[in-house]
């Protein structure tokens, strides 16, 4: 029917348009609207939009399904595992992954969605100057969350909406915006009232809720965002004494991944967790928010260490602070400081670390991802090493270190080492070709960067176990590693299960005796240090407690690296 009555009304004006005699125009615009109007491309775009607008009318071209992409992410994920076992499921896995492929898809959603439709400015609505536009919006109360936050304007006066949370009623509704101005709840003026008194009138309030609301000049359609990120601390929104609303707020461990739905306030981020079926979004802080926090955290710390600060010097934020003010607390400062692999962690310690943003890495055959192995000495990272490549020499490989002391009978140039002089091995330290080098009785020792891409790039995997400062060189996007964390059990247990073993210690390399108590402690501080500094660093932890079932671990996620897609730096993919 409106194909019909599209092309009817189409022919009709282009018919008066040839008997047109007394119309004000020229015979030139007259030629022009004519050719336009009998052009096959016109024509063609009315088709287009006819079959378009007619597409529910007829089964045959009516859509399945709205949300293909999504779909094909879900395949991409249940195949991923699949590429090494079936032919069929590898070509199927990088078919789906092509972006002429993924872009019909994005392009049938749009048009299943409707989504295809001008966004046209809507009509202004003429008042007398003394009168005001009112909305009135009614929605059912139940245990979900209104979605929205409110604040008091710092000029008026007047009960504004703060924000509206991402999948939550306010927004669904497509009633609330930010920005409009609160009159009435539910019949109760709410002039003169503060944020706390309207909430408590909500609080109170049963079934249906009527706002009367005053209209915000501009609306903005609300853009859901795709950043990911892996948080880097614990959040937990009811200890949190400046979050605008508790309710609203979504907490987190350090670790899980976030999607982030809206960055729009400096202070406040909404976000949900990554794969959590829940559509509406918390209030977490930001990263600026969070850095803030960190550093006065670290300033009180250190005062106090100093002596220079008591109880009641303990920098605080106020709520006006916290989400108004910027210039409350000031910028933190990077120190510029050159480092190497010597025991020198300030640099490391003026990181911040809150959020990183991610995206999934997927496996890629014949490219293996080097495994590095991080932890404090003797902790047993050499002997996990030494096992997985035991279990297939072909695959795993280390690199050979290069040293400057001279070859000893029976040894052979690129076995054991790389006997270079020890003025080149400095000029290369210089020149950052080691991503980890020291010295030994005079000698210089290192692992060139080079030999680490050699192995990746011959098909094999990469192991290593470097200094924890060597992280700074191994984790780049050409790299890609997965980095290990081989932490130790509580002290007591550490001594115990070493002592069964009749473990030998490893700080002393010419003798045979068990570790000290002193070596057990300063494993113990080691490890604390390092986990402080570079935690977020970290793709797994593993707690070498028991030496067989800390191995088994180590096994399985050798295997999982070759076989899942896993969540990596957004930088390592683009």
């Amino acid at each position: 029917m409106k194909l019909f009555v599209f092309d009817t009304l189409f022919d009709r004006l282009l018919t008066s348009l040839q008997q047109a005699n007394e119309l004000p125009s020229t015979d030139e615009e007259l030629g022009f609207l004519s050719d336009l109007l009998q052009s096959k491309e016109l024509h063609a775009l009315v088709n287009v939009h006819n079959k378009i607008i007619t597409n529910g009318a007829s089964d045959k071209f009516f859509p399945m399904l709205s949300t293909s992409v999504n779909v094909m992410y879900d395949v991409l994920e249940v195949i991923a595992v699949r590429t090494h076992i079936s032919e069929d499921c590898k070509e199927l896995f990088y078919l789906l992954q092509k972006p002429h492929v993924q872009g019909l898809l994005c392009a049938h959603d749009a048009v299943a969605q409707k989504d295809y439709y001008p966004h046209l400015p809507e009509i202004p609505i003429e008042v007398d100057e003394d009168e005001e536009t009112i909305k009135i919006v009614q929605l059912v109360k139940s245990n979900e969350p209104l979605g929205a936050t409110i604040k008091t304007e710092e000029t008026s006066g007047k009960i504004v909406i703060a924000r509206v949370m991402h999948g939550g009623a306010a927004d669904r509704s497509g009633l609330i915006h930010v920005g409009d101005e609160v009159v009435e709840v539910n019949g109760i003026n709410v002039e003169g009232k503060t944020p706390a008194d309207v909430l408590s009138i909500l609080q109170n309030s049963e079934g249906t809720i009527t706002f009367k609301l005053v209209p915000a000049n501009g609306k903005s359609t609300i853009r859901e965002s795709r950043v990911r990120v892996r948080a880097h601390f614990d959040y937990a929104a009811i200890s949190d004494p400046y979050i605008p609303c508790k309710e609203a707020g979504l907490d987190f461990c350090k670790g899980e991944v976030l999607h982030i739905v809206s960055q729009d306030d400096a202070y406040w981020w909404q976000a949900r967790k990554e794969g959590d079926r829940n559509m509406r979004a918390g209030l977490i802080p930001s990263r600026a928010l969070q850095e803030r926090r960190i550093i006065l955290e670290r300033t009180f710390d250190k005062d106090k260490e100093n002596g220079l600060c008591s109880v009641s010097a303990l920098p605080v934020l106020s709520c006006s602070q916290s989400p108004k003010s910027p210039r409350c607390i000031s910028k933190p400062k990077t120190k510029k400081i050159m480092y190497d692999t010597a025991e020198n962690d300030d640099f490391d310690r003026e990181h911040i670390a809150t959020y990183e943003e991610v995206a999934k890495l997927y496996p890629r055959p014949g490219i293996y991802r080097p495994i590095v192995l991080i932890g404090s000495p003797g902790v047993g990272r050499n002997e996990l090493k030494r096992r997985l490549i035991d279990t297939d020499p072909e695959k795993y490989k280390t690199p050979i270190p290069y040293t400057s002391r001279a070859m000893k009978p029976g040894e052979v140039n690129g076995k054991e080492y790389f006997f270079v002089t020890r003025e080149q091995m400095e000029e290369d330290i210089e020149a950052g070709k080691f991503i980890e080098f020291g010295e030994y009785k005079g000698n210089l020792y290192g692992t060139s960067a080079d030999s680490v891409k050699s192995i990746v790039n011959s098909g094999h995997v990469c192991i290593l176990n470097p200094h924890y400062q060597a992280l700074k060189m191994l984790r780049t996007p050409q790299l890609k590693p997965y980095i290990i964390y081989i932490k130790p059990p509580p002290l007591d247990v550490l001594k115990r299960t070493r002592t069964a073993l009749n473990a030998k210690s490893t700080f002393d390399v010419n003798s045979s005796r068990g570790f000290t108590d002193e070596e057990f402690s300063d494993m113990i501080k080691s490890a604390e240090r390092i986990e402080f500094l570079y935690e977020h660093l970290f793709d797994e932890q593993i707690i070498n407690a028991d030496l067989a079932l800390a191995f088994g671990q180590l096994l399985a996620s050798a295997n999982r690296l070759e076989t899942e897609p896993l969540w990596v730096p957004a930088s390592w993919v683009q």
